[in-house]
Order: structure tokens, then C-alpha cells, then sequence
């Protein structure tokens, strides 16, 4: 009973202590960059865009803030990825609300599913895509209603602007790189030793 009692406390402080990541430069730079990018976002609809009617945070863009900024290594997070998967899913979802605007459990269904498979087949898989395409369908009425726009604002605007400042913060210490992209790191490596 003592031996299974001490096993036990000796796997909790491995998975607590083994398991839990605590890096306080990486934490501080995936804060920086998230705060900044969504900050961004979120200053620019408050400031600028309310007066349009016009919307720049959609609930995908937290999802794509924790990949490239918190797992910038994951070929999902990947600048390829972040924009051409919210672009595309962005394209499918309005389309299919406009193939079938009144039957949202349809609509929402196919947005999803259609833009899974299509981000598989253009090798832009990016898991908050599927949540582009179902905002598509779902959203508030202001969404709804700019139709093709939403394309091109929210989506690409806002997936431009979450990657520059991505660029920008994970690429501000040496430990980390990003994009991902050979040709980028060695552009990279080589700028940072001019600076």
C-alpha cells in the first residue's frame, strides 16, 4: 500500500512538474504578439470601423492568434495556412449561404465540412478556417449581410494584419523563427547579423 501510495505521488509531480511547460520568454512573447494582434484588430474596428458598420474580429482570429503565436512551429500556423485558409473558408462559407440562406443547419453543416476538404486539397490547413466558414453562416447580421465582402474585410484584412504583426513579434529573439519557411530563416539569420 505504501509502495502504490509513493508511485503515485511520484507520477503526479512528474505530470505536474515534467508535463507543464514554463518558459517565461516564450510566454512573454506569445503574450506580446497576441495582445498586440487582437489589440490591433480590435482598436481599428473601435476607432474606425463602427461608424461603417463594418466588422474586423471574428471569433476564428483568438483560434489563429494561439497558433502563430503560441505554436509557431506547427505547419498549421504557417503564413500559407493562416491566409489561404481563411480565405478559402471564408469564400466557401458565403457561397454556401448563398446556395442555402434558410436552412442554417444545412448551411452551416456544408460551410465546414466543404472548407475542410478544400484547405486539404490547397495544403492551407488551418483549424480556425472551419470556424470562418461557420461565421459565415452564423454570424451577426452585419456579417450576413456583407456577403462576399466579408472575403475581404474581415477575413483578409484581418489575417494580413494578425500575420505582420506575428512576423514582427516572433522574430524579435533568436529562439524564435517564423515563418517557418528555410528561405525565410536563412533571410532571417542573416538580417539579424547586419543588425
Amino acid at each position: 500500500m505504501k509502495k502504490r501510495l509513493h508511485r503515485q505521488i511520484r507520477t503526479a509531480k512528474f505530470i505536474l512538474y515534467k508535463e507543464t511547460l514554463v518558459d517565461l520568454k516564450e510566454h512573454f512573447w506569445t503574450f506580446l504578439g497576441s495582445f498586440f494582434g487582437i489589440g490591433i484588430l480590435g482598436f481599428i474596428q473601435s476607432k474606425y470601423l463602427n461608424a461603417t458598420d463594418n466588422v474586423l474580429l471574428i471569433g476564428s482570429f483568438g483560434a489563429s492568434s494561439v497558433l502563430i503565436y503560441g505554436v509557431i512551429n506547427s505547419p498549421l500556423a504557417q503564413p500559407r495556412n493562416l491566409i489561404g485558409g481563411h480565405v478559402l473558408s471564408a469564400i466557401v462559407g458565403v457561397t454556401i449561404h448563398k446556395i442555402i440562406p434558410n436552412e442554417i443547419w444545412l448551411s452551416s453543416a456544408l460551410a465546414v465540412s466543404i472548407s475542410i476538404v478544400v484547405m486539404q486539397m490547397t495544403k492551407t490547413l488551418h483549424p480556425p478556417g472551419g470556424a470562418t466558414a461557420l461565421i459565415a453562416n452564423v454570424g451577426s447580421a452585419k456579417i450576413i449581410t456583407l456577403g462576399y465582402w466579408y472575403v475581404l474585410c474581415p477575413v483578409l484584412s484581418g489575417a494580413t494584419i494578425l500575420l505582420l504583426v506575428a512576423i514582427f513579434f516572433n522574430n524579435r529573439t533568436a529562439h524564435r523563427s517564423y515563418p517557418r519557411n528555410k528561405k525565410w530563416l536563412h533571410v532571417h539569420k542573416r538580417y539579424k547579423k547586419l543588425s
